[in-house]
């Protein structure tokens, strides 16, 4: 009994070490793999712990009919092995395989990686059996990772059935709409396009989904990120469709009434209140009021707009409000604005000719193309050549009456016509308005023609019947809309979702 025992014994003991030893080649073994050879699983290999391939689909053939790379991936091995590279890698293996429960991605798909400088996600693309997927970086490390750049493709049209942009690269692209662009070339009809972008206010979504042309919205989410650059993702799914029409300017231009959509309406909650009672000191009153000034860029990302463009309305001088208050105050994102000076005065024109950046249009912004009577403040004689300059009232040349002094006939332009035929609906549009009375005429004229739609953020100096400062009780006879009337002008604004600041 007892000699039966020692023998059961011995044989426990034989077993146990002999899958105790099994068990630590099977370790040596994924260890080569993993951190030695640095490769994925491959058909035929023998510790393959992600997925099964076919050899049917292992090579991405490029445009010209190369061989960029296949699924027999070699990496650094210490990069391989990092703790970090495996997290990552991790992270990407569960976002695709949620795409593919989700039918956005197959293990069929040809697949474009984005702005990837490792190709992290190109490698968790391979892991989870899409071979057939390759990265673009400005510097290429192969066979992950070939040389191109977001808004440049190395490929032809139509190339892959889904394209994926991580570690929110178009929000660094310094031209999106190129960025965009690509996408849509390169990319199958059918095909999907997965973004992931740190920007989750639904301003910047909106104009992220206008970049893209080409496709359709399919869903977002938002998910973990993997570091305090990226702590939440926004990720966008859209479609490539086979025939979507595409808004040009002349479908724009031929709807004159337009709807603000909501969510710049919602804007509005954030945006300061108006000053309900007329004040006393208008200047110490826009000291103080420009403090409490929500400007759009401060609430909102404007990473994703095809342009940016301001448009000075009354300009004056060059270092006036261009200058001295947009250039200086105005928070632009570091965004680089093509500037338009629209000024009557031919005082200040010889200022603009040398200005890089600004566009003058020598011009009296107006209802229709047509001559005008524009008023001149300066005194002769008067030492201060620029008070009161560019200041002056405008009307049709046929009314006659109502301006006294000197005189002079300028060019008046269609502004709201010039508007639509200038920006897009992609383009990011500040607006500053100063036309001494002339606003009753040029804002009542933007809302009729659909134009007030084009302009995300506005500030307008309404002119009204002030109190004389020499005079206590006596109002100015220049202007004869009373404060009422401006605050009603400002508040129509507001009413149709348009983010307006008073200004003086």
């Amino acid at each position: 009994m007892e000699l039966a025992a020692g023998k059961l014994g011995f044989f426990r003991n034989v077993v146990v070490r002999f899958l105790l030893f099994s068990l630590l080649i099977v370790g040596f073994r994924f260890a080569y793999v993993i951190t030695i050879r640095g490769e994925s699983c491959r058909v035929g290999d023998d510790f393959c712990f992600f997925s099964s391939r076919s050899r049917g689909n292992q090579n991405l053939v490029s445009a010209a009919g190369g061989r960029i790379g296949s699924s027999s991936v070699t990496l650094n091995p210490t990069a391989a092995a990092s703790p970090e590279f495996q997290k990552r890698v991790m992270f990407y293996i569960t976002v695709f395989q949620d795409l593919i429960v989700d039918g956005f991605l197959s293990t069929k798909s040809k697949s474009l990686c984005v702005e990837t400088p490792v190709g992290v996600d190109v490698y968790a693309l391979r892991e989870i059996g899409v071979d057939d997927s390759v990265g673009i970086y400005k510097k290429a490390m192969k066979p992950l990772v070939i040389n191109g750049l977001g808004h440049r493709h190395p490929f032809n049209n139509n190339t892959f059935d889904f394209i994926f942009s991580g570690n929110g690269a178009v929000d660094k692209s310094a031209n999106a709409v190129a960025f965009a662009a690509e996408i849509g070339r390169t990319l199958k009809p059918e095909g999907y396009v997965v973004v992931h972008t740190a920007s989750a206010d639904t301003y910047s979504f909106n104009s992220f989904i206008r970049l893209f042309n080409c496709c359709t919205f399919i869903r977002s989410r938002h998910i973990a990120g993997l570091d305090s650059h990226m702590p939440q993702i926004h990720e966008i799914v859209m479609k490539k469709q086979i025939d979507i029409k595409i808004r040009s300017k002349t479908d724009i231009n031929s709807v004159n009434r337009c709807s603000i959509p909501g969510y710049k309406q919602d804007l509005l909650r954030n945006s300061e209140p108006l000053i309900e009672s007329e004040p006393l000191k208008p200047w110490i009153t826009l000291k103080k009021n420009i403090e409490k000034v929500k400007y759009l860029p401060s609430m909102v990302d404007i990473n994703f707009k095809q342009r940016y463009v301001y448009i000075d309305v009354g300009a004056r001088s060059y270092g006036s409000s261009i200058v001295s208050w947009f250039k200086k105050q105005y928070p632009k994102q570091n965004k680089t604005f093509d500037i338009y000076a629209i000024e009557a005065d031919t005082h200040f024109h010889d200022q603009y000719k040398s200005k890089k950046g600004v566009t003058l249009l020598p011009y009296a912004a107006w209802v229709r193309n047509e001559s005008l009577v524009f008023e001149i403040n300066q005194t002769p004689g008067d030492e201060n050549v620029e008070k009161g300059r560019g200041m002056g009232r405008i009307q049709a040349v046929e009314s006659g009456g109502g301006i006294v002094g000197s005189t002079d006939v300028i060019q008046g332009f269609d502004f709201a016509d010039w508007l639509k035929n200038t920006v897009s609906e992609k383009d990011f549009v500040v607006m500053k308005m100063d036309v001494e009375g002339t606003e009753f005429d040029l804002i009542p004229r933007l809302i009729e023609t659909g134009a007030i739609c084009l302009i995300d953020e506005v500030f307008l100096e309404c002119h009204y019947n002030r109190w004389q400062k020499c005079c206590p009780g006596v109002r100015s006879p220049k202007y004869q809309k009373s404060y009422g009337q401006c605050l009603d002008l400002f508040k129509s604004l507001r009413q149709r979702g348009v983010l307006v600041h008073q200004w003086w």
